[in-house]
């Protein structure tokens, strides 16, 4: 695992002294974050409330090495319900989702490993870019970004959205330079990646859902995995019985699990039987019943331009010959994939796939 399980045992602590809860509203929209009180500034650092639960699915959602800091909150005397091992959320829960980089001793953004265990995110060594927020209202979910100010004071709603300009050195001993367009999706785009069931099914959460929060905390004794989590917080009756699955990230794993997972995060919000993208009749969402569905040697069904004059979605032994290793490094907006969410390619995902692809048996004829 990536992370410890110090940041659950925090989130499951007593609510700290004079700390209210956060603010749930119904119909308006506020302008700053902070009237949600989901987070402050303190001492140099950006905290979670404390009645709030901070998490992390297995699998996570590739948003141009930009680390995230979860937060799910739930009021009080409220409770999740499980339909068909899926949550259904009550009305007044609100999931945040803070993006950030970390800053090297110059001040300038760095790409590094994730470094989940954080309790609390100081500001001298990181660089907040916008929290988005998912409000479950009775009309169902709703998306709000929230943009950081220069001073790192406050977050001010953007419904249109915005764009920033990033420049992000490689690790430590590393001189090479990736300059991008972070951008910060407008309210439309976000339903680009939240609504699975294409078009009329609504937004929902992608990572804070059963299966995603269903896995062993490093060094946990109680509570074992997240939703346990829940469950001390009363926010579940019991923790569900689900099976583990596969974390793309797993050495240990095979590569068709590895790779499964992989596409399911970053590519099964939209190819899904139900999703936006259905008419491709490409499934990367898990449940394809044969290698066909998930590509292998499949003809492209809607990719236009973004086939790279390839034939095949995927052509066993083939990586470079397969739509969608192209997609997947391409960072053309009419070619790549995922559409939204990324300006540079993810190097470890596209790593995996290759090896994946590399290793299968077989040919197109």
């Amino acid at each position: 695992m990536r992370w410890s399980y110090f940041f659950l045992s925090l989130a499951l602590g007593l609510q700290a002294c004079g700390e209210s809860e956060p603010t749930f509203f119904a119909t308006e929209n506020p302008l700053r974050l902070s009237d949600w009180n989901l987070l402050s500034i303190s001492s140099g650092e950006l905290q979670p409330n404390s009645a709030s639960l901070r998490f992390q699915p297995l699998n996570t959602l590739f948003t141009d090495y930009a680390h995230k800091l979860r937060t799910m909150w739930i009021p009080v005397g409220e409770q999740v319900e499980l339909q068909d091992s899926r949550f259904v959320y009550p009305i007044g829960t609100v999931l945040s989702k803070t993006f950030y980089y970390p800053l090297d001793e110059n001040g300038e953004f760095v790409r590094v490993a994730d470094a989940g265990e954080l309790s609390s995110l100081p500001l001298a060594e990181n660089r907040l870019i916008e929290t988005r927020l998912l409000v479950r209202r009775q009309s169902g979910w709703e998306a709000f970004p929230y943009v950081w100010n220069d001073e790192q004071t406050e977050a001010f709603l953007r419904v249109a959205g915005t764009s920033q300009p990033v420049s992000l050195r490689g690790a430590s001993g590393e001189s090479s330079t990736q300059e991008f367009t972070y951008f910060v999706p407008n309210e439309n785009q976000c339903s680009g990646c939240h609504t699975r069931i294409h078009p009329d099914g609504g937004l929902e959460p992608l990572g804070a859902v059963a299966h995603q929060l269903n896995f062993t905390l490093p060094g946990a004794s109680r509570p074992e995995t997240i939703l346990d989590a829940m469950v001390q917080k009363g926010w579940l009756s019991s923790a569900p019985s689900l099976a583990e699955i596969p974390d793309w990230q797993d050495d240990s794993l095979s590569l068709a699990e590895r790779a499964t997972a992989y596409l399911d995060m970053n590519c099964g919000h939209c190819h899904n039987p139900d999703g936006p993208a259905d008419t491709s009749a490409l499934l990367l969402d898990g449940f394809a019943r044969t290698p066909r569905e998930m590509g292998s040697c499949k003809p492209p069904v809607a990719a236009g331009g973004g086939a790279g004059d390839r034939l095949y979605g995927i052509v066993p032994g083939e990586p470079d010959e397969s739509i969608l290793l192209y997609r997947m490094q391409s960072v053309e907006p009419d070619e790549m994939m995922p559409e939204l969410g990324r300006a540079l390619v993810h190097e470890e995902g596209l790593a995996l796939i290759r090896k994946w692809i590399s290793a299968m048996p077989g040919d197109c004829g």
